[in-house]
């Protein structure tokens, strides 16, 4: 199989957008999922919020994709909204970051046709690889039991001093979410040592076709992660 991982800016593609959404409104609702506080348009709209989208190569179907927003004095992050009302520290847990540049990594998802090839783990690389293009240095996630492994692998840490231990009731009462912190989006000094080397080559080297070994076999990955308004 073969796919293509595309970076952009929200308000610079808006097709690319749309299609986003569609898939991953269709990801969520096979799951019985309706109620994600981002799951809306406004995102779209939003000059701090990069993409990535994994397209099929051969029919440019959208089958994946990532969203990273940076924190501004605009608006909250999508984590802040999701959980605020349940725990109000959020705020100022972000806060404490914010000077030196933090944003989010949200809207994961991958389509059933290519589940179990590790898609979602390498938009995950690929979502915090770009980061020194836009100048964060702290990035959050929140993720539910089935993805905490992976979320590990990449350096990500629950946050404990918020929730239960860190655990809130997200989306549904029948689902565990977490909310999770990488200090250093630079260093990556918490992340596994061959997650941190293909972070690392990925941003040394944003453009570049690689073989990706998942759980079903090889996946070939052309990457364009090069952001056109980038800081680099």
């Amino acid at each position: 199989m073969r796919l293509v991982f595309h970076a952009f800016k929200a308000i610079n593609n808006h097709e690319y957008c749309e299609r986003f959404l569609e898939g991953h409104v269709r990801v969520l609702e096979d799951y019985g999922i309706t109620n994600i506080t981002t799951n809306n348009r406004k995102w779209m709209e939003m000059d701090n919020v990069y993409v990535i989208v994994a397209l099929s190569e051969d029919t440019q179907t959208i089958v994946g994709g990532i969203r990273v927003h940076v924190a501004n004095d605009d608006t909250p992050l999508p984590v802040e909204k999701a959980i605020g009302e349940m725990d109000s520290r959020i705020h100022n847990l972000i806060d404490t970051y914010r000077e030196d540049g933090t944003g989010e990594l949200c809207g994961l998802w991958n389509a059933k046709s290519v589940a179990g090839y590790g898609v979602s783990l390498l938009l995950v690389r690929a979502g915090i690889s770009i980061v020194n293009q836009i100048g964060i240095e702290a990035l959050f996630t929140i993720c539910a039991d089935y993805t905490l492994p992976m979320v590990h692998r990449v350096g990500f840490i629950v946050e404990r001093s918020i929730g239960s231990n860190g655990e809130f009731q997200y989306p549904k009462e029948n689902y565990i979410a977490r909310v999770l912190r990488k200090m250093n989006a630079t260093t990556l000094e918490t992340a596994e040592e061959y997650d941190k080397e293909r972070i690392l080559d990925l941003r040394a080297n944003p453009v570049q076709t690689t073989n990706e070994t998942g759980p079903k076999g090889i996946l070939t990955i052309e990457y364009n992660l090069l952001l056109s308004d980038s800081k680099i």
